[in-house]
């Protein structure tokens, strides 16, 4: 930490200030402190009262989130989130993976940049939050803070939460520290070039080949594409640009979406369904799945696409069901991120 000192010329009773860092601070979901029924019910409230996430009127929206779904959705989730806690740790994988990712982003930039920077992480949902972690960087001297939200598509549920936090963060500041975002890299060369790289060593190492790989997003309703937010457009460019960096056919791969939630029409096709459609009408009983909106496995990937959508392509005739890891700490994408970081520095440090 650097040492805090009075500014030169101030009078004896000024406070000691640290100045002079720069701070990098990454960013994801969230999750629950636990999965027993209170936290996940604390954090599933915090989520879901989000009005990126959720934007119906309050009025409509909370009664029925406090009354009914508050009621019974933490026991749902609280058994799917214990089935894949990292009990050793007492975490879930999501805190494991991204505790993992920082450190080495850490000792990375640390090696380029020496104490000029400090590297943390924060979750916009849950522990650590934003706002501490924001508070704690000003503490330690940080003027300028890169905040980097780690989802590689943009989305107003994602990638615009977590910066709308960040700025609440800046504003319980009374000296703010200059600031910047990292926008949306769907498209950087070094983040295809680790997702083909994992689709090429999945493929390598299984027993058979798979006949079709189902590039399968998080979902959003459709009226959010139709209201401007340019997801959907981002993940048909990624599976594209991962199209031709493998130097596949169309044919080899689909895109599809999955987690739909409430009654609305969301991105379509559904995960669940297509690979169930798959196996059925057109006889693909041997496929892969990769997951490139997930900087870091989570419930979504662990346990949905391993669990959920792997039972909904077996009961429809599917054999072989090969989920392909999100990139989490590979060494890969951590020279990927890295070189977003030091893109989006530009002028803060040398």
């Amino acid at each position: 930490m650097t040492q805090a000192t009075c500014p030169a010329h101030a009078p004896k009773d000024h406070p000691k200030v640290a100045r002079g860092k720069t701070g990098i601070l990454l960013a994801n979901l969230g999750t629950p402190d636990d999965y027993t029924y209170w936290p996940m019910r604390r954090y599933l409230n915090e989520f879901l009262s989000d009005k990126r996430v959720i934007d119906y009127p309050s009025w409509k929206w909370q009664p029925l989130l406090q009354l009914i779904i508050l009621t019974k959705r933490p026991f749902s989730s609280g058994e799917a989130y214990e089935a894949i806690w990292d009990k050793e740790r007492g975490e879930s994988p999501l805190m494991v993976i991204t505790k993992d990712q920082t450190a080495k982003i850490k000792t990375s930039m640390e090696a380029k940049y020496g104490d000029q920077v400090m590297v943390d992480f924060c979750m916009r949902y849950g522990n650590p939050s934003t706002i501490s972690k924001v508070r704690s960087m000003v503490a330690a001297g940080c003027e300028r803070i890169l905040f980097f939200p780690l989802y590689p598509q943009y989305a107003g549920a994602t990638s615009a939460t977590a910066n709308d936090q960040f700025f609440r963060a800046l504003m319980e500041e009374k000296w703010q520290p200059a600031a910047r975002t990292v926008p949306a890299y769907f498209d950087h060369p070094s983040y295809i070039d680790a997702l083909a790289k994992s689709v090429e060593n999945a493929y390598d190492s299984a027993e058979k080949r798979p006949e079709l790989l189902v590039v399968s997003y998080h979902g959003m309703p459709k009226r959010y594409l139709q209201e401007g937010d340019p997801y959907h457009c981002q993940c048909q460019k990624t599976t594209r640009l991962l199209k031709e960096r493998l130097g596949w056919a169309d044919t080899d791969l689909c895109t599809t979406f999955q987690s739909q939630f409430g009654p609305e029409d969301w991105l379509r096709p559904y995960t669940v369904e297509e690979v169930a459609r798959l196996a059925k009408e057109e006889d693909k009983t041997n496929i892969a799945v990769v997951a490139p909106a997930f900087s870091a496995d989570c419930i979504e990937t662990l346990e949905e696409i391993n669990e959920e959508i792997k039972e909904s392509f077996e009961e429809a005739g599917g054999k072989d069901f090969l989920y392909i890891p999100c990139l989490n700490s590979d060494s890969a994408h951590i020279t990927a991120l890295c070189q977003i970081i030091d893109e989006n520095l530009g002028g803060w440090v040398t």
